[in-house]
């Protein structure tokens, strides 16, 4: 089915609040949901349940995918699945997992990120679901492939070169292969193998990597890929590598088991980036993406409460919503003032209060909100929310990262 005409408006007026409605920026501090009115509606608006096909989730709350190389080998241990459980078992609804690598041997560039084949790997991430599942969450692998921004000589395949639509660098990388059309449909059964050994582990769903300037994405962007056969061109032609993707998965998994794809704007390379530069143009993204059987769409951006487009106060995710008429996930700097490439540059932020991003929520902006970092440096983020116990809250230091748990 067509997405249905894009119409160029605002998101919709803010109702009142009173005392507790706070700006809709994160330098709105957190003291302000201490008041029980306020923790009560963080409550009432957070713990809505949410389905998506098969997955039922208990609350609105996701973990953010987020890279942290800690399964030697690839294989993720009982720590990781400690890791994930501990979140599950303080409230989040879904976990999204660190990005993993499909089975190609240019996918990845080191050999401590988790990769999702092998049988080593899989028994370890079916501990990792069976964990979580115990603790009462439910949680979606991030299958992932890195293109370009591989690093010519790294681990875990030394002697795969880096690949990617057109063979063009990221940022500060080497030149690579230009894909031909048996590198395409190699990497196409990847993702489906993947998605089918998914479902087989007992994950609730699927989350495709399709952001940030990584393959799926290099395809995607214009500045990536100058190709001149099917996959590249206009944007519809651009979007078919993942479209393809998209259906091959569809096609390897039950009719009702989600498929998530996660997209951006901004590429790890180019902050200033863009897909679409309307949304017109990002319609042309997310109708194939739609019919080829992608459930929901991860907006990552990196400051959730910025508008994507002029005329409209709505972001990324509110607008792949209403374009596309699929459910969304909303992402960037959740419960932080301090935005994530500043906190990795050792600049110090505090915990921000989350007033605007209730308000999005519950004018159904988007359906769920996914939480990196502040997950990452309080495990307890969720329970804390939710139960009013905002005082607790931690804020996040980079400094901290490798002796997270």
């Amino acid at each position: 089915m067509a997405a249905p005409p894009v119409q160029l408006q605002a998101g919709g007026p803010r109702r009142p609040r009173g005392a507790v409605r706070r700006p809709d920026h994160p330098s709105a501090k957190v003291n302000a949901l201490t008041t029980s009115s306020a923790a009560e509606r963080a409550a009432e608006i957070l713990s809505r349940p949410f389905s998506l096909g098969s997955l039922d989730v208990r609350n609105r709350i996701a973990m953010a995918p987020m890279t942290r190389e800690f399964s030697p080998g690839g294989v993720p241990g009982p720590d990781v699945a400690e890791y994930y459980a501990r979140r599950a078992a303080n409230g989040v609804g879904l976990i999204v997992t660190e990005g993993t690598y499909v089975d190609h041997a240019s996918a990845g560039t080191s050999d401590r990120v988790p990769r999702f084949h092998g049988e080593d790997a899989l028994s370890g991430w079916a501990a990792v679901v069976n964990a979580v599942h115990s603790a009462g969450g439910k949680i979606v692998p991030q299958l992932w492939h890195v293109g370009m921004v591989r690093t010519p000589g790294a681990p875990p395949f030394p002697d795969a070169p880096p690949v990617g639509p057109s063979g063009l660098p990221m940022g500060h990388k080497e030149p690579g292969r230009t894909m031909d059309k048996a590198d395409i449909d190699d990497v196409i059964a990847a993702f489906a193998a993947g998605a089918a050994a998914a479902e087989a582990r007992g994950f609730d769903g699927i989350e495709l990597h399709g952001a940030h300037g990584y393959l799926i994405d290099q395809f995607l962007w214009a500045g990536t890929n100058r190709r001149t056969d099917a996959y590249g061109g206009d944007i519809p032609s651009r979007t078919r590598f993942a479209a393809e993707i998209a259906a091959a998965c569809r096609a390897a998994v039950s009719p009702d088991f989600p498929i998530i794809f996660r997209m951006s704007q901004w590429k790890m390379s180019d902050y200033k980036a863009g897909l679409a530069k309307s949304p017109e143009e990002l319609e042309a993204v997310l109708t194939p993406l739609a019919e080829a059987g992608v459930d929901a769409f991860h907006c990552s951006t990196r400051r959730y409460w910025e508008p994507e487009f002029d005329g409209s106060d709505l972001n990324l995710a509110g607008w792949a919503k209403k374009i596309s008429g699929k459910p969304t996930i909303g992402v960037g700097s959740v419960g932080l003032d301090t935005e994530f490439t500043k906190a990795f540059q050792g600049e110090r932020g505090g915990v921000a209060g989350i007033d605007g991003l209730l308000d999005r929520l519950e004018r159904d902006e988007f359906d769920l909100v996914a939480v990196g970092r502040a997950l990452l440096s309080d495990p307890a983020w969720a329970e804390k929310i939710l139960h009013g116990r905002t005082d607790e809250l931690s804020a996040f230091e980079a400094s901290a990262l490798a002796t997270l748990h």
